[in-house]
């Protein structure tokens, strides 16, 4: 059996987890205390895992807070700006159709709070048009934000052309980089954005930690506020104690990212083409959503003709663990809404599955099981 879905979750690099149980042993301290020496300790680990996350997206230590993952990095971002917001009359925010319901749900929270959005729904292809962003950007635009990839189908945003675009406007953007970061990271270095969400466990580190990034412009950080009251812990940003081991393995994530990246998106690379093979050799109806082109290498969201991603997925259980949307939406069992807003029939959403595997995934695995996935799509064909 092998584990195919990894937009979800990733499995934990295990050398991440050693030298987390290293800190979880032998560093007690809380990185805000003072006074002695224990925590002296914690705060190292903490600025050395600091440093790692700034190193991997090239920028500033002092610009990298650490939240408990990218949906209270989105929250921050937007709820952080209400007070920026109401002071200036800039109550407008411009982000799209299918983005993560991190996104999404806050800024239906924010509409009942007097905001207006514009939702920017993509083509058939999966992707936004930079002259919708144009298109839609007013005097009273507060931010703009975009994801970078597309949890449910891979599919890469423009954010670099958004983000060009916007560098002299008096409008912030966001990028939510779940998907990409560590992943796509000479990209990451060129997009101009204000601020970022990413999360450990996209990329090998653990559950429960992440980072939003502020970047400084003219010495000052974009006017973001907390979202929940307590101590000046990530100078307020993010109040609590941090969670020094968490911080650490997201740490050690970044680094392993820094340094095999490249061979990782090969990797991944490899595994697609196999499955594409595979996919072509098989006697079966299939359509992928989505602009191949401009795909993730370790992500496809497929169509199999007259096959439901429900019978599929229950059918292929003891093979492969796949899905047919994001994580967040798994108990819903709704139709994609990532899927719907491109504009495809409802059947196709429905016979949709998503497929994302890890550089580590076993390439003879990997096979096999995608031949029998297949198999058993050709069988309980209706």
């Amino acid at each position: 059996m092998i584990y195919l879905d990894f937009n979800s979750t990733t499995p934990i690099d295990e050398r991440v987890l050693d030298e987390m149980i290293k800190v979880y042993k032998n560093v007690i301290g809380n990185a805000d205390s003072r006074t002695h020496i224990f925590g002296d300790e914690a705060r190292l680990v903490v600025e050395k895992a600091r440093n790692e996350v700034a190193d991997l997206l090239g920028i500033n230590k002092d610009e990298v807070f650490f939240t408990s993952g990218a949906t209270e990095s989105n929250n921050i971002v937007f709820q952080g700006l209400i007070e920026y917001a109401n002071e200036t009359g800039k109550k407008h925010i411009v982000t799209t159709s299918i983005e993560h319901k991190a996104i999404l749900e806050t800024c239906k929270f924010l509409e009942k709070k007097g905001f207006e959005v514009s939702y920017l729904k993509p083509g058939n292809d999966g992707r936004i048009l930079l002259n919708d962003v144009k298109k839609y950007v007013r005097d009273d635009t507060l931010i703009v934000s975009v994801m970078h990839v597309n949890n449910e189908t891979g599919i890469i945003q423009p954010v670099q052309e958004i983000g060009d675009y916007l560098v002299n406007k008096e409008v912030y953007f966001h990028v939510d980089a779940t998907q990409s970061f560590g992943k796509l990271v000479d990209e990451l270095k060129q997009i101009k954005y204000d601020m970022l969400s990413m999360s450990a466990h996209k990329i090998g580190g653990p559950q429960g930690i992440g980072a939003l990034i502020l970047r400084k412009k003219r010495y000052k950080l974009p006017p973001v506020k907390g979202i929940i009251y307590g101590g000046q812990q990530e100078h307020g940003i993010r109040p609590g104690t941090i969670p020094v081991a968490l911080v650490n393995g997201l740490g050690n994530a970044c680094s392993f990212a820094s340094l095999e990246y490249k061979s990782n998106i090969e990797k991944c690379r490899n595994l697609k083409k196999v499955l594409m093979e595979e996919l072509e050799a098989m006697d079966i109806d299939y359509e992928i959503n989505g602009n191949p082109e401009y795909c993730m290498p370790n992500t496809i969201n497929i169509c199999f003709d007259g096959v439901s991603s429900e019978a599929l997925m229950l059918s292929a259980k003891q093979y492969c663990g796949i899905s047919n949307g994001s994580a967040c939406n798994s108990k819903s069992y709704k139709p994609s809404y990532v899927l719907a807003a491109m504009g495809l029939p409802v059947e196709r959403i429905e016979n949709s599955v998503r497929i994302s595997w890890g550089a580590n995934s076993d390439l003879d695995e990997f096979r096999d099981s995608f031949v029998q996935l297949l198999s058993i799509a050709k069988n309980i064909k209706i």
